[in-house]
């Protein structure tokens, strides 16, 4: 379990920062109260988790993952929730932040295995 708890440290701290900039497109530049509250918790919470998963995982690769798996989430969000299109440029290119993602896990020996 402890060689888990990063990994599941960085999966929290990924489903928070989601969540903290969906409420911030809805939170309409800070002028909506309540999704505006939400973005902050949710980016504080975010940070404190993506701090504890610090403590194991290096950091280049810990944002590496943190912010590609945030990417393809927020953008795929934005497609089905708020209606914004991609392009085959944009999917092509989101593709490859998945393949990147996919890299780093499956054969980087810097990260805890």
């Amino acid at each position: 379990m402890s060689a888990l708890k990063p990994y599941l440290y960085l999966a929290a701290a990924i489903v928070f920062e989601v969540i903290g900039t969906s409420s911030l497109k809805e939170s309409e530049g800070f002028t909506r109260l309540i999704p505006s509250l939400v973005t902050a918790a949710a980016y504080a919470a975010s940070f404190t988790l993506l701090a504890f998963t610090l403590k194991t995982i290096p950091v280049g690769l810990a944002y590496a993952i943190w912010s590609g798996v945030g990417i393809v989430l927020i953008a795929a969000i934005g497609w089905f929730r708020f209606n914004q299109t991609l392009d085959t440029p944009a999917l092509v290119g989101l593709s490859l932040i998945v393949a990147g993602v996919v890299v780093i896990n499956a054969f980087s020996k810097s990260l805890p295995h």
